[in-house]
């Protein structure tokens, strides 16, 4: 992706037009879609109708950190849209991204409860966790192409994760594992 120095001044009032936030940047970038990184990593976060921007966002951030690509299923949220871009905190523009049946690797889901506890799975590279929409998780059909159903062990009385938060911690497990 080339970066271009110069710049352009325009008016305030200008970018307060056309931003989403409260308080408007004064700075803006102008890229094309094309030129975001696309291919695959050793490590993947596949993600199935993952529709919450942020999260999107937030997992890029987190792929970014951890040395991982992301897979995003049809039905995701734009990585491109408002609120995945301030999420990802310019991850977007560092993260390789393809789509969710191209990563390559023993594919492990990510369950909120039954699986095998995640610390006892095998993780080693070329991995996929697959992690499923907020509220309905990974379908049947997906859950069965998959090689193993991992759960990340939680509190008594506790439910859930959050998507971000449980491809965040099984990315650290992958991490902490290969130090």
């Amino acid at each position: 992706m080339a970066l271009l120095v110069a710049g352009e001044n325009v008016e305030p009032a200008l970018l307060a037009e056309v931003s989403t936030l409260g308080h408007p940047a004064r700075v803006i970038g102008v890229y094309r879609r094309d030129d975001l990184p696309r291919g695959t990593r050793e490590a993947t976060l596949a993600l199935w109708h993952v529709a919450d921007p942020g999260n999107v966002g937030t997992l890029l951030r987190s792929a970014e950190a951890f040395g991982a690509g992301i897979a995003l299923s049809a039905g995701c949220a734009d990585r491109t849209g408002p609120k995945a871009l301030r999420a990802s905190a310019g991850s977007v523009f560092r993260v390789p991204v393809c789509g969710f049946d191209e990563a390559p690797g023993r594919r492990v889901a990510l369950v909120a409860h039954g699986g095998t506890p995640l610390r006892e799975v095998e993780l080693e590279p070329p991995v996929v966790l697959v992690l499923g929409a907020e509220r309905e998780g990974l379908p049947e059909d997906v859950l069965a192409r998959c090689d193993v159903h991992a759960s990340i062990p939680l509190a008594d009385g506790a439910e859930s994760l959050n998507v971000a938060m449980a491809g965040t911690v099984a990315l650290y497990e992958l991490a902490r594992r290969s130090s």
